[in-house]
């Protein structure tokens, strides 16, 4: 099982995000090189989101705790999902 972060940019949420980039970026770089997360990025154009895909809901609980984009206003809501893969490298 794997759980899937999804963000909500706030009505102002654009505006704010290019000053907390590279505080977001080295978080997102953090939890990748620690194995805990496997994916992310926005959606949507302009970025309406973003989804993220984590190995735990603790992983993904502690990257929302510390990302500049949720204390600094970028993301309105967040919400966590578990989701069970069907396809994936190595299953049948």
């Amino acid at each position: 099982m794997k759980v899937l972060m999804f963000y909500e940019v706030a009505p102002d949420g654009l505006q704010k995000a290019q000053e907390n980039f590279a505080g977001h970026r080295a978080r997102l770089d953090e939890f990748y090189a620690r194995g805990v997360l496997l994916m992310a990025g926005p959606y949507g154009s302009p970025p309406i989101g973003a989804l993220g895909v984590f190995t735990s809901r603790d992983a993904a609980e502690e990257f929302i705790k510390g990302d500049p984009f949720v204390l600094n206003g970028v993301v309105g809501r967040h919400t966590l999902h578990d989701w069970n893969e069907v396809l994936f490298a190595g299953g049948k």
